[in-house]
């Protein structure tokens, strides 16, 4: 990557962004953030220039640099996300940590944090603006939709498919061919057996769902 990169975001995976960028030579311009009590401060040594709609900054995106969107918050992420498709014409850059394992074998989308020793096997595809945090695994041929959150130590095994939006938890095990619908919540540990349905929350080993 040639251009710098201005990160929107500048709290946990804003901070994770910059970590990783660094890690891969690649100069991080600055951040925006909408917290005005952050901006015109330091952050491991770039500054936050100001919020997220300062045309002032926006403008250099897809001429000048790249963006990056570090948000965890779904509906704030999609319309950042839309705003720089259909105003600046890009897409967001990967942040591919160098330790971790993506293989040449997988397809990865845009706009995905792939943290320190994630592993991605041969076949799997991977959607856009997804959050895959340490240590977690995907397997072979599994499919990952897109603004999906995979967390630490998770381990999605070989034929499963996560739908857009879903919340894995950290040290979650999904096992082989399992579906986990669109908007799923799974709770950290759990051990899912068992097809999840669109916008279910479950938990426990086995993963059972939570009675509303």
């Amino acid at each position: 990557m040639e251009n710098p990169v201005l990160i929107l975001g500048a709290r946990t995976i804003g901070r994770t962004a910059k970590e990783i960028f660094d890690a891969n030579g690649v100069v991080v311009y600055g951040f925006l953030d909408d917290d005005t009590k952050l901006q015109s401060q330091e952050l491991d040594e770039a500054m936050i220039l100001g919020s997220t709609d300062d045309d002032g900054f926006l403008k250099l995106i897809g001429k000048k640099c790249e963006a990056f969107v570090a948000l965890d918050d779904t509906r704030l992420k999609k319309r950042i996300v839309a705003m720089l498709n259909e105003v600046r014409k890009m897409q967001p850059v990967n942040a591919i940590h160098p330790k971790s394992n993506v293989s040449t074998r997988a397809e990865l989308g845009h706009g995905n944090l792939v943290e320190f020793g994630v592993y991605v096997g041969p076949g799997a595809k991977i959607g856009n603006h997804n959050l895959l945090h340490t240590d977690a695994i995907i397997g072979v041929e599994a499919q990952i939709g897109s603004y999906v959150q995979i967390g630490s130590g998770a381990r999605i095994n070989p034929g499963v498919t996560v739908g857009d939006e879903a919340f894995i938890g950290s040290g979650v095990t999904v096992v082989a061919g399992v579906t986990i619908g669109k908007g799923a919540r799974v709770g950290a540990g759990a051990v899912v057996v068992g097809a999840v349905k669109d916008g279910e929350t479950v938990f426990g080993n086995p993963a059972q769902a939570i009675k509303s």
